[in-house]
């Protein structure tokens, strides 16, 4: 079935981002177990997530291969930098991210590698280097190998609600998904509409509703 997008009055725009809010507002972060706070272990946990999500790979692979490296113990750009190579290979493998794992591996030890050298193993010391820029918190994370504009838009994303200055933020693929439902694009047209200063499920609600074509249809049914 194909749905127009519709313009909905500010009534209906709350009703709809509510029920968006609870079919599909979990982050990704959330669902990989990670326990966001501005600090340095899940804020590198964030970057091996928006890295792995970063792959031509689906989500749900990509989050169940952070979900197996933190129950691995590879939380800390030390302990991943540390890491047998085959550890890291086999925690992907365990999740099914078979495909890409050596390059991951890889990759994933370069970020951590990163961090310890240019931030000391303390991602807080990227949101320093940033000046409340999302621009430049997005450009300094695509100097990560495997990390490029997704990725940043990823980790900009998710850790929106603990560096509250990029609070609202949606990237273009959010945006879109909400012009899509009826609702405003403009982040702080739409945070209005929530009863939450948290923003991150939402834009992780909309960027899950672009991705699914049953979850998109069932909300626009509901609107209509």
């Amino acid at each position: 079935m194909t749905h127009t997008p519709r313009h909905t009055g500010t009534h209906d725009s709350r009703a709809l981002a509510a029920r968006l809010l609870r079919e599909a507002g979990t982050t990704y972060a959330d669902e990989a177990g990670i326990s966001m706070a501005n600090k340095p272990m899940p804020l590198f946990e964030l970057v091996t997530l928006a890295l792995l999500l970063s792959t031509r790979i689906s989500a749900t692979i990509a989050v169940r291969a952070a979900t197996e490296l933190i129950h691995t113990g590879l939380r800390t750009a030390a302990s991943v930098h540390a890491a047998n190579r085959g550890t890291v290979i086999e925690a992907l493998g365990r999740a099914h991210y078979r495909r890409y794992d050596e390059s991951t591996a890889t990759r994933l030890h370069a970020a951590a590698e990163r961090t310890l050298e240019v931030y000391g193993g303390d991602l807080r010391r990227l949101e320093s280097r940033c000046d409340n820029d999302t621009g430049v918190a997005a450009a300094l994370l695509e100097e990560f190998d495997g990390i490029g504009p997704v990725g940043a838009a990823i980790f900009m994303r998710e850790v929106q609600d603990v560096w509250p200055w990029a609070r609202p933020y949606l990237d273009d693929r959010a945006r879109t998904a909400a012009r899509a439902l009826g609702l405003p694009s403009d982040p702080t047209a739409l945070a209005g509409l929530t009863d939450t200063r948290a923003f991150a499920p939402m834009a992780a609600a909309l960027v899950r509703v672009s991705l699914d074509d049953n979850l998109r249809g069932r909300l626009l049914d509901w609107v209509d």
